[in-house]
């Protein structure tokens, strides 16, 4: 039979046929899609005519079209719905693919002909585009090692190797820990939890098959367990499941692994010439120094800090006027900070959720994107890779512009955390394509699924990511949507999210899930008011993760990367009832492949740049300014990496921004 993922797609916008494929597939077409891109790329490398942009960089960029469409699908559903065939493939072909583009970035005879394109670019009549991926794929070569020699070139192989094997292994060690815990509750533990984390415990003990409501380790479950079971015991045995993920011994321990990880990196970046990881990794971004990015941290933790220091003091005291005589802890912090909440702002999470329908928040969602950008959203019957995934056409004055697919539930087969992903991504070159992006988040599946805030915001967050997707309008695809510096990546992001605080957003469709009536405007107000609420203690948990990560790469790498994070954490004098968001053993971002390696600290670097954004908005009058919302699609959204990022920004602001927006925009002050 022949293959599903190698033929044709003869589906609506050649969406991947889900229901055609199966586990059996994936490795005799991985194996095929190599061999064809191999045969590719020894074609441009052999070329007898002298290199040119055209039959050099263009031929690598229509090179690995069919390989690009079998991982597409194949990490999609390694990511979002695993099994231990998805994971059993996932650990074979990560050594195989890193040895294939090693082979690629170390092939001399095809660094010969990129490196002639780019010593006689003058030469080219090349567009703006055209010098910049010249100039990426030049850059891209040297900084895969493809300029080493002899001992160093295979080292540099054996390294990108066991780094691609290491990355896989942590992830499967921690989505191992997530989906093995759960923890029974009986009925007597609901006492105090409101309706929806009821809901949601019932319903994840129905996925665990265990006979009554559990407490998983899924964010969107164990969160409101903390903040709102009056079981101290329960919330202390639950918050060091979460804690430990990673660091329980055994087969899915990731401290080892992590040591290793950051071993080999230190090594590849020598092997290139720099003096340590970070000054790689760090080159090609907007920070360009460790120093920049530590500057940056600084600025934000000491307001932070102090603000955290001063909410722990009111915490500890509602703690003792509970009759609880201990010190503050890690599990107490969101179960005081709610009531405080409360107490302060008459704003209930559990009267407040049932205006958070994820239908409706979706819709929201949708709905600022036609106002700003004119986009429509119809949705798409078609098979996928899950029953829990829906699809949308989008189109714009009547003409196609993608598909995107939202896949919202939390599962056992699914990693934790949430992300946007193209399986295809915007081109016009060799043919024109149109992207096909997912969101994949994990919120409590009830009927009627309903978000909090955070939930709510995360949603906004990545259809963000999924509009610098939608949005992106260039030739070739590896300046693509995405394809940015990797602390500009989350400016669409993050900026979107503002418009989740526009009243009348809010207002329209924060709908109650029983009644249909709108969130009632002081509601409204509180909502908007309590938005910084607790935010020192966010800012510190967010900013000591990026700081361990940051010294981490900063030097000779750590041989016990724990002793090193405790090491951090005590010179920043940390709160001790506050943990970092991501410890070592479950940092995925940092781990899991070198994507927010050394550079965790880009969401806050777009933040200074999010927070500026929104302010033209603003100073424009309103949030939907037909003037700005042009201005950042013209010059964020649709431009992908085909300029300079902080060019892209200066054209859409006038000016780079400082750390005064950020600081204004969490309530923090400087002083």
């Amino acid at each position: 039979m022949t293959n599903p993922l190698l033929q044709d797609w003869d589906t609506p916008f050649q969406i991947a046929p889900f229901d055609k494929i199966s586990d059996d597939d994936f490795a005799p077409a991985l194996d095929e899609a190599l061999q064809t891109h191999r045969m590719e790329i020894d074609a441009i490398a052999d070329c007898e005519y002298d290199p040119t942009f055209s039959n050099t960089i263009e031929a690598l960029e229509e090179a690995g079209s069919q390989l690009d469409r079998v991982l597409g699908v194949f990490f999609t559903v390694a990511g979002a719905d695993s099994n231990p065939t998805r994971e059993d493939l996932q650990r074979k072909f990560s050594p195989l693919l890193s040895a294939h583009f090693s082979d690629i970035s170390s092939n001399k005879a095809l660094f010969a002909r990129v490196a002639s394109v780019w010593e006689n670019r003058d030469s080219f009549d090349l567009t703006p585009e055209q010098a910049r991926v010249l100039m990426l794929t030049h850059r891209g070569f040297v900084r895969a090692g493809a300029a080493l020699e002899g001992a160093d070139d295979a080292r540099m192989k054996e390294i990108k190797n066991r780094l691609a094997v290491l990355g896989t292994q942590f992830t499967q060690n921690l989505l191992a820990d997530e989906r093995s815990w759960f923890m029974p509750l009986e009925e007597s533990d609901l006492e105090g939890l409101p309706d929806f984390v009821i809901d949601a415990a019932r319903a994840a003990g129905e996925e665990k098959e265990a006979g009554g409501p559990v407490i998983t380790l899924s964010r969107s479950l164990i969160t409101p367990f903390l903040q709102f079971s009056p079981r101290r015991d329960l919330r202390e045995k639950a918050f060091l499941a979460w804690q430990s993920r990673g660091a329980n011994g055994g087969e899915t321990d990731n401290r080892a692994i992590a040591a290793e990880i950051l071993a080999l990196r230190e090594e590849r970046a020598k092997l290139l010439g720099y003096q340590n990881f970070a000054a790689y990794k760090l080159e090609t971004e907007m920070a360009k120094t460790p120093k920049a990015v530590r500057q940056l941290l600084m600025d934000v933790w000491t307001p932070a800090k102090r603000q955290a220091q001063a909410d722990a003091e009111v915490l500890t005291r509602m703690m003792h006027d509970d009759g609880v005589n201990a010190d503050l802890a890690p599990w107490d912090w969101r179960y005081y900070a709610q009531k405080r909440r409360v107490a302060e702002h008459d704003l209930d999470e559990a009267a407040l959720k049932p205006y958070f329908q994820l239908d409706r928040m979706i819709d929201a969602a949708f709905d600022c994107a036609t106002r700003l950008f004119a986009l429509e959203f119809k949705p798409l019957d078609v098979p996928l890779y899950h029953p829990d995934c829906r699809a949308w056409e989008v189109t714009r004055n009547g003409e196609h512009v993608a598909v995107f697919i939202g896949d919202y539930f939390a599962r056992g087969s699914k990693r934790s955390g949430a992300w946007c992903s193209a399986m295809r991504s915007q081109a016009k070159f060799p043919d024109v394509q149109s992207p096909v992006v997912i969101n994949v988040c994990n919120f409590s599946k009830a009927a009627p699924a309903l978000l909090s805030y955070d939930d709510a915001r995360t949603l906004f967050h990545e259809f963000g990511h999924a509009l610098h997707q939608i949005l992106s309008d260039v030739t070739y695809e590896s300046v693509s949507g995405t394809s940015v510096a990797r602390d500009f990546v989350e400016l669409p992001s993050q900026l979107f999210e503002h418009w989740l605080e526009v009243p009348d957003v809010l207002s329209q469709f924060a709908t109650h899930a029983k009644t249909g009536d709108p969130m009632p405007p002081e509601m409204l107000e509180k909502v908007l008011g309590a938005a910084n609420f607790d935010m020192g203690f966010a800012t510190v948990e967010y900013v000591a993760s990026a700081l361990v990560d940051l010294e981490f790469h900063d030097g000779a790498a750590p041989a016990d990367p724990m002793e090193k994070q405790a090491q951090v954490l005590a010179d920043l004098d940390m709160p001790p009832a506050i943990t970092m968001r991501h410890a070592t053993p479950q940092f995925a971002h940092v781990f899991s492949g070198d994507g927010y390696s050394s550079g965790y600290y880009s969401y806050m670097w777009s933040e200074m740049m999010d927070a500026d954004a929104f302010a033209a908005f603003e100073e424009a009058g309103s949030a939907f300014d037909p003037d700005r919302a042009a201005a950042l699609e013209q010059h964020i959204l649709s431009t992908g990496g085909s300029q300079d990022a902080a060019e892209l920004y200066k054209a859409f602001r006038g000016r780079l921004p400082g750390v005064e927006a950020l600081l204004k925009g969490r309530g923090l002050t400087a002083g």
